[in-house]
């Protein structure tokens, strides 16, 4: 009996504290939630005030009428063109130096893991260099292609196609399937769960890459969302604080409607990356 009550009170100071660590974290989301909603004289008001009884909409039809719907489309398909052609390239690339063996395979696979060191500032003026000398300034193109085939995604994939059977793959080969067959047929089902993983990272930080359309948009009709966040100046008289409230929430939105539909696929991913690896 003792012993059961000491669990119970240890249970009980354990989900209390996972309870109030939760409230802490999601404190400032609701914050930005309600400041969305609040008229502009009480956004700084001391005490902060939560719910307002002046709550309005007229933040979101600002925003609106500026063309937040377009700024989501144009972050949606970039994010979603990004995540498509990245996951296909590390995954063809994992399954390259996962099931092949060459000449210098170690030496350039250690190579593809040294890069992760390197800053991306160090080859931001390059890249933009090249960009501007294929035109490709003010067009989604220099947002998706460059990052296709990034380390980290083929050594996350390399990682998780390496404990898949090689007599599998010996096995479709007697069968008569090519090798891009067993890549399409064998590879990327067996693999969903680590696709599924990777491809949320990939979205989430296409979605909130601020630094890269910055550099290469120049039309306001193609500003993702994080562009057109930093460039409202709100309506006149006012400051966009509240508006740029608004536009976070329809950004983040989107993001937590897509991880709660994948979450569990993407523990999946993650945990068995983590046994496998």
């Amino acid at each position: 009996m003792v012993y059961r009550a000491n669990f119970l009170v240890t249970k009980i100071i354990l989900y209390g504290l996972l309870t109030a660590t939760a409230v802490f974290m999601i404190l400032p989301f609701i914050w930005m939630l309600s400041t969305s909603f609040k008229p502009q004289s009480e956004i700084f008001a001391s005490p902060p005030i939560i719910i307002s009884p002046n709550m309005n909409l007229d933040g979101y039809v600002y925003i609106f009428q500026l063309g937040v719907l377009r700024s989501l489309w144009n972050t949606f398909f970039v994010a979603f063109s990004f995540t498509i052609v990245s996951l296909f390239f590390c995954a063809l690339g994992g399954f390259g130096f996962a099931k092949y063996k060459f000449p210098g395979q170690k030496p350039l696979f250690s190579f593809l893991l040294a890069t992760l060191f390197i800053p991306g500032a160090v080859t931001m003026v390059p890249t933009y260099i090249l960009m501007l000398k294929l035109h490709w300034i003010d067009s989604y193109w220099p947002l998706i292609v460059p990052g296709a085939a990034n380390a980290f995604g083929i050594f996350f994939m390399r990682q998780y196609i390496s404990t898949v059977s090689d007599e599998l793959l010996d096995a479709a080969r007697i069968d008569g399937s090519s090798e891009f067959g067993i890549f399409w047929r064998i590879i990327l089902p067996i693999c969903r769960p680590g696709l599924i993983s990777l491809g949320l990272i990939f979205f989430m930080t296409s979605w909130n890459n601020y630094l890269g359309p910055l550099i290469y948009l120049k039309s306001p009709e193609k500003f993702t969302l994080p562009l057109l966040m930093t460039s409202m100046q709100g309506p006149p008289g006012f400051s966009a604080f509240r508006e740029w409230m608004g536009v976070a929430i329809v950004s983040v939105v989107p993001l937590l409607i897509i991880f709660l539909i994948f979450q569990r696929r993407f523990t999946e991913g993650i945990t068995a990356g983590a046994v496998r690896g």
